[in-house]
């Protein structure tokens, strides 16, 4: 029979090595996921004010062609500002595939080959 102590030490520091990189990656993902709330909330206000330009515009035209002409011009900016936006879904998107191919990378290099007992 042998006397052999049960290090604990030993075996947290191997799981924390082990879920080293699915901690990581748990991390990224809700730094991403807040990311893209924030730019969620950013097109659900540019939307908010959008129309409330147009109800103000509106109230304020004295003609239909001046009111034509002020729903023409805040559309043109209100595209402007979602053609930016998907600018920056875009990049973000960009950014999350770059990041999961990182942790694949690192999935497979803290991969360690399971030994067969002789």
């Amino acid at each position: 029979m042998t006397d052999q102590t049960f290090d604990v030490n030993a075996v947290l520091k191997a799981t924390r090595d082990a879920f080293a990189p699915v901690i990581k990656a748990q991390q990224e993902s809700f730094k991403t996921l807040e990311r893209l709330a924030r730019l969620q909330y950013a097109v659900a206000g540019d939307v908010l004010e959008s129309g409330l330009a147009r109800v103000n515009a509106t109230l304020v035209a004295s003609s239909p062609s001046e009111l034509l002409h002020k729903h023409t011009e805040l559309t043109g900016q209100f595209v402007e500002k979602l053609r930016s936006r998907a600018e920056e879904f875009a990049s973000v998107t960009t950014e999350i595939q770059a990041k999961v191919g990182e942790f694949g990378a690192d999935f497979a290099a803290k991969a360690v080959p399971v030994k067969k007992a002789a």
